[in-house]
């Protein structure tokens, strides 16, 4: 009798812990489907929203800063975070693009904001880091670096990672600014760190992408590219995926640091875009060779590449079936994500130019982020872009004797949604065996 009861209690406990477990994994779905809370969407950097997005150029609003954009958004609770290269950081109404707040650092701001716990936190050419209030934008600490903080910070357990021109990546206390240790490279991090599994992931321009321990800040490996780093990595399913100046973009064990391949995207200028990898594919923008190119992400063969025409220094986002990229050559892209087809385009306000240093063009730098179905960047023509599609109108109701009956086209799920339907039929399957089990065995002992 008691192994019985033993019997039931165990199937009691697994499926609580189960259920808990899946329950769980949705929310974090969800929250990743209505949420971009820093630069490439998560800690992992992998560039990949969870919501559908746009399939026309249909611009929702756009709100003019003071300055260039080259920061990219974070999006939480309905509220876009951005900065301008005039050192003005921008909290904006999501549906409508209506400023909700600035803060005005007055130096350039190079680094896109991470949102956690209620706080933003973004770098600046000032040498600081700043923590603001995110409902009302006041100041909550600030802790200086020695040099100009252009890479965007993670946030994950309470600490803030984020790299600087002096060379050091910083880890510091989220709710104080109080430095829990640095670690030094040979040259600038400009590299946005990338957090997994305990380990900060980040590249240098000593042309070394660096394994850290996240609680202490050791060295774990170190991997030594041809050319500096300015990239974030991307940690997918054991592997770090990064881009270097050498013209490469490299897949490395995330354990050892081994490499597992390398693949030309450069050209014969640089990487600067950030892999985005998701369902087995790398997306990444070439800044000489004017592509975007997709990559196997267990072997680095081509899968596609798209003539830009321009070179890409945006990161690419993926929502759905489309990958979101902009150009030098002041246009946003919308891709097939299969194919490489283009979905659509939108050329923004400004001006053409070659002048990437000075320029007073429309240059899209920032990297998309996309939540709740509508796509934000920002630009160099001084605007923060929103686009989504119009609502479908409803259909009037009409009844025709002689009509046929014709199947309404189904739109196909992405990956996410399977993953949500396989695993709430999972949920369901779980409960239904726990409970005849538990009925079985009880009926057995009476």
């Amino acid at each position: 009798m008691n192994r019985k009861m033993a019997l039931i209690f165990a199937a009691i406990v697994c499926l609580s812990l189960l259920s808990g477990f899946t329950l769980n994994v949705l929310a974090q779905f969800s929250a990743s489907a209505s949420s971009w809370p820093m630069f490439r969407g998560d800690l992992l950097r992998t560039g990949v929203s969870f919501s559908a997005g746009p399939t026309t150029n249909n611009t929702l609003w756009k709100f003019e800063t003071d300055g260039r954009v080259w920061s990219s958004p974070a999006v939480v609770g309905g509220v876009v975070y951005i900065a301008s290269l005039n050192g003005t950081v921008y909290a904006l109404d999501a549906a409508t693009g209506t400023q909700m707040w600035k803060y005005a650092i007055k130096h350039q701001v190079y680094s896109s904001p991470a949102v956690a716990d209620g706080v933003v936190y973004i770098g600046s050419n000032d040498h600081n880091v700043y923590a603001l209030n995110a409902s009302s934008g006041l100041i909550i600490w600030n802790y200086t670096t020695i040099d100009q903080v252009q890479s965007s910070p993670a946030v994950a357990n309470g600490v803030v990672y984020v790299g600087s021109n002096d060379n050091k990546t910083y880890a510091l206390d989220a709710a104080t600014g109080t430095q829990m240790w640095n670690f030094t490279t040979g040259y600038n991090v400009i590299s946005s760190p990338a957090v997994a599994e305990g380990v900060v992931y980040v590249g240098s321009f000593d042309s070394n992408v660096y394994a850290l321990n996240a609680t202490s800040g050791a060295q774990i490996w170190k991997y030594t590219t041809g050319r500096g780093i300015e990239p974030s990595p991307a940690i997918v399913n054991g592997v770090v995926y990064v881009g270097s100046y050498d013209n490469l973009t490299y897949a490395l064990d995330a354990a050892t640091g081994t490499q597992i391949w390398n693949a030309t995207v450069g050209g014969d200028l640089c990487v600067q875009s950030s892999a985005t990898v998701v369902n087995g594919v790398v997306y990444i923008g070439g800044s000489d060779e004017k592509y975007v190119y997709a990559l196997n992400a267990t072997t680095g063969a081509q899968i596609w590449k798209y003539t830009a025409g321009t070179q890409v220094f945006s990161s690419p986002a993926v929502a759905g079936n489309i990958v979101y990229v902009g150009g030098f050559d002041n246009v946003i892209f919308a891709l097939d994500a299969a194919t490489g087809t283009q979905v659509w385009s939108y050329t923004t306000s400004g001006n053409a130019t070659t002048d990437f240093i000075f320029s007073p063009g429309g240059e899209v730098y920032s990297s998309p982020a996309v939540v709740d179905g509508v796509l934000y960047v920002g630009s160099y023509d001084h605007n923060v872009y929103a686009f989504a599609d119009l609502p479908t109108p409803s259909p009037s109701p009409s009844v025709s004797p002689s009509s046929s009956p014709t199947a309404s086209a189904t739109p196909s799920p992405t990956s996410m949604d399977n993953s949500f339907y396989i695993i709430a039929a999972a949920v369901v399957i779980i409960i239904i065996v726990a409970a005849v089990a538990a009925v079985a065995l009880s009926k057995r002992r009476k």
